[in-house]
């Protein structure tokens, strides 16, 4: 079953190479979406694709990459809108 995430992770997650570390997890999943730095300090994440897929990344996101210290992570699952086509970075 597809499933899509929207998340917002907070803290030491900029400069850290958090957008890069997930673009690269979430092409191992086979995930489809975007990922940006927003003006707040957190990173914005927006993933699409089978359910336990979306999870694993969740999961992930909790940790982030070595350098990340994350805080917290805002969670809302939607309905996929299979609006992506890859995985990508927002600048």
């Amino acid at each position: 079953m597809k499933a899509r995430l929207e998340a917002r992770v907070h803290g030491r997650v900029q400069g850290v190479f958090f957008r890069q570390n997930t673009l690269l997890e979430a092409e191992r999943l086979g995930l489809a979406g975007v990922v940006r730095n927003d003006p707040d300090g957190s990173v914005f994440v927006a993933a699409e694709g089978e359910r336990p897929a979306v999870e694993a990344l969740l999961d992930w996101l909790h940790r982030g990459p070595e350098r990340a210290s994350v805080d917290r992570v805002e969670t809302t699952w939607l309905a996929p809108t299979n609006r992506y086509a890859e995985f990508r970075i927002l600048r």
